[in-house]
């Protein structure tokens, strides 16, 4: 990597990327050199109205050129990027920027039917003191004189790695949404040391469909883009059938982002007819032909978080596994130290026992808002993921579930995680989301899955067929076909809401 700034990684890809696309999306294209000089043209006019080093400026737009000329705007000024998710309610809007300290916000003024501007005007001025503009992006920023433009360069020149470059918000499965901050050189570094993995190199042209609000669409995608001196190919509303078409016309060569994404477009009736024939292994399965697909269950699970800037761990995803590392994660990139921790008494393990991931290193986040240094990391700085798994003797990390959803039924214990992999085998099934309820006051599993097309699969089915694979006390105590994926519950931050996955379960017949 060249750069250990944003501003720095600008120029380094306006220079030696300058006519190559940058992004594009359903409406047209940037090139390097032009995202260079659109953004810096905006972040004088964002000096203009006020904007300064350190302030933090949060973003909330659909996916997009105009998104990543504005955010590569902010971040040219050293100021901190706060992207904002397009889902927020009045209320989580409020939290979120009360959370942060936003000082300024840029906002679309409305989005899938959604009237921002008017749903932002019910907002009392005294719930967001520390809140002095917004800024709808239908109306012109103040102009830029050279004063501005001047005063632009200048910060730009001035951001060093340590400077904090983004909050993130992370929802979780359960509870408030945490910020978290990443500084330049962390971000930058942790990205760069993963683009192998994923498959990212110069001249890829990448599909994410990810929003560029989580950190699978901002990291994953336009950092990696930039890092690498790649192509972003994006859409603020993704449809299979649009999709499909764009990125056939894009000439797409690596498609990431859940599989179950992959999965609806290879069940659409264009698929059979689209040219797809430039993407490359690396992307996911179910829009490849089976000559560039890994052999079932030889590829890594990239494994990451918000806390890391995206995956810290991985392996090829064009290779497959090592013979007896199927099932793994790949091990630590470069940057990342990994241990297994004691839950108890927090003592580190040894390879092979199953315990706490804990990760440390100059990659990881710099702090979360809000909280106390020695509330986020442990006495000797290490970030406990909320993560369990364990460590072979060759460093491949197996993932083993959320250290907060294991289970007691029957006096067992049970982690829904490992009842989900089984059942993932099964035949017919699109998705499935296993997670704890509560039936009468007992602790129990509850599992909603969506089929694939029209298989006719029934609860009943599904429990004789789970019965096959599990012992008892794993299998279900209730079962929820669901018609498509929208039905499955997800946090504004694009997890699985496990609350409302479990009242969704415990709603059903007895």
């Amino acid at each position: 990597m060249g750069a250990d700034t944003f501003p720095a990684l600008l120029v380094l890809r306006a220079g030696t990327c300058g006519a190559r696309q940058a992004v594009v999306d359903e409406h047209g294209a940037v090139s390097y050199a032009d995202l260079a000089a659109r953004s810096a043209a905006r972040a004088a006019e964002l000096v203009a109205a006020g904007v300064n080093k350190g302030h933090r400026v949060a973003l909330q737009m659909p996916n997009g050129i105009d998104w990543v000329v504005h955010a590569c705007a902010v971040l040219q000024l050293g100021a901190v990027l706060v992207p904002l998710s397009t889902l927020l309610r009045t209320p989580e809007l409020v939290a979120q920027l009360r959370v942060a300290g936003v000082r300024h916000l840029i906002a679309a003024p409305g989005f899938r039917g959604r009237d921002y501007r008017r749903e932002a005007s019910a907002i009392a001025r005294e719930e967001l003191p520390s809140l002095a503009g917004v800024w709808w992006t239908d109306t012109p920023l103040p102009p830029a004189g050279e004063a501005e433009r001047a005063i632009a360069r200048a910060l730009a020149e001035r951001v060093v790695p340590a400077d904090d470059m983004a909050i993130i918000f992370t929802s979780g499965s359960a509870g408030a949404p945490k910020g978290v901050i990443h500084t330049h050189g962390a971000a930058l570094r942790a990205n760069a040391a993963g683009l192998g993995a994923r498959c990212v190199r110069e001249g890829t042209r990448l599909y994410l469909p990810m929003p560029l609000f989580w950190v699978g669409g901002f990291a994953a995608g336009l950092v990696s883009a930039l890092n690498a001196g790649a192509t972003l190919l994006t859409e603020a509303a993704p449809e299979p059938g649009r999709t499909l078409r764009f990125i056939a016309r894009e000439r797409a060569t690596l498609f990431r982002g859940w599989p179950d994404q992959a999965a609806a477009l290879a069940a659409h009736p264009d698929f059979a007819g689209t040219d797809l024939s430039a993407l490359v292994a690396g992307s996911l399965d179910a829009v490849l032909p089976d000559a560039l697909r890994g052999r079932p269950g030889s590829r890594a699970n990239l494994f990451g978080m918000t806390e890391s800037f995206g995956p810290y761990c991985g392996y090829p995803l064009d290779e497959d596994l090592p013979e007896g590392k199927w099932g793994s994660c790949g091990r630590p990139f470069d940057g990342i130290d990994l241990r297994i921790a004691d839950p108890d008494n927090g003592a580190v393990l040894d390879a092979g026992q199953t315990g706490n991931i804990q990760i440390g290193g100059r990659n990881i986040l710099r702090a979360i808002c809000g909280r106390e240094r020695e509330d986020v990391f442990t006495v000797d700085g290490w970030y406990d993921t909320g993560d369990r798994g364990y460590v072979d003797a060759d460093g491949f990390l197996y993932y083993a579930g959320r250290a907060d959803d294991m289970v007691k039924i029957k006096g067992a214990s049970v982690y829904p995680s490992e009842v989900e992999a089984a059942l993932a085998g099964l035949p017919g099934l699109a998705q499935v989301h296993v997670t704890r309820i509560s039936l009468a006051g007992v602790p129990a599993l509850g599992a909603a899955v969506v089929p694939q097309g029209s298989s006719g699969i029934d609860e009943r089915h599904l429990d004789e067929e789970a019965r096959r694979l599990l012992s008892a006390f794993k299998v279900p105590a209730r079962w929820r076909v669901l018609d498509n994926a929208d039905q499955v519950p997800r946090t504004p931050g694009g997890k699985i809401d496990r609350a409302a996955l479990a009242a969704l379960l415990q709603s059903g017949p007895q």
